[in-house]
């Protein structure tokens, strides 16, 4: 059984992992963030949104658990924590602090995405389809991808909503240019700025916010966009 391309990040400090984990994912469709420590890792959480978390143990500077518990004071995101680490007393410690799974290294691929398809299913059949996000007088509705503007509808494309949604769900947060560019338009296009330029003034045009004076969507210069949460 399949499932929908998803968000994925990968947290681990071997970079030949990270490797392997990014050919084996992106082939089965998925997005891939890479980060090689517990820091860049919570960062990057904050800031691309992820569906999934692959969690190495062994970082750098913060160990694995750390990390998840840090995670958990304000994220829900499923975690698979991959790891050396095979006692039964520290799997049962990781779940208990909030992990949904544990795959010991070394691992088989086929099974890791076995369980990564689980974790993806569990979490789309405990989505709040019905959740609306109101900001002002925008609803957004995640699960119908619609937009209404004081009751009146917004046609966005698919990728105008991808963008908004990243904004909206990090409201009050700066999201950097990278980052956005890659959730929605992949590892490849982390450069292309001028794509996101264009769909920012694209949205700015139909949510009806002013660039010189804006309302929802702001402008750190050379450095990313921060939607207003008030």
């Amino acid at each position: 059984m399949t499932t929908p391309p998803a968000r994925i990040l990968i947290v681990d400090d071997e970079a030949p992992i990270r490797r392997f984990l990014r050919v084996a994912l992106e082939a089965q469709g998925h997005h891939v963030t890479e980060a090689a420590t517990g820091r860049a890792g919570i960062e990057a959480v904050a800031l691309t949104t992820p569906e999934a978390v692959i969690l190495d143990l062994g970082l750098p500077d913060l160990d694995g658990r750390e990390v998840l518990m840090r995670l958990r004071e304000w994220s829900q995101v499923p975690v698979l924590v991959l790891s050396v680490r095979a006692d039964e007393a520290e799997k049962v410690a990781l779940l208990d602090a909030g992990a949904q799974d544990y795959v010991t290294k070394p691992f088989g691929v086929g099974e890791l995405l076995a369980r990564l398809r689980g974790l993806l299913r569990d979490r789309s059949a405990s989505a709040p389809h019905g959740a609306v996000l109101q900001i002002a007088d925008l609803a957004i509705d995640a699960a119908a991808r619609s937009v209404t503007k004081a009751g009146e509808a917004i046609h966005l494309t698919r990728k105008e909503f991808d963008l908004l949604w990243l904004l909206v769900s990090n409201a009050g947060r700066l999201v950097t240019q990278g980052a956005a560019l890659e959730h929605v338009w992949g590892p490849a296009h982390r450069e292309d700025s001028q794509y996101l330029r264009v769909f920012i003034r694209q949205l700015r045009t139909k949510i009806g916010d002013d660039a010189g004076d804006p309302r929802y969507i702001f402008t750190e210069a050379g450095v990313g966009y921060r939607f207003t949460n008030t």
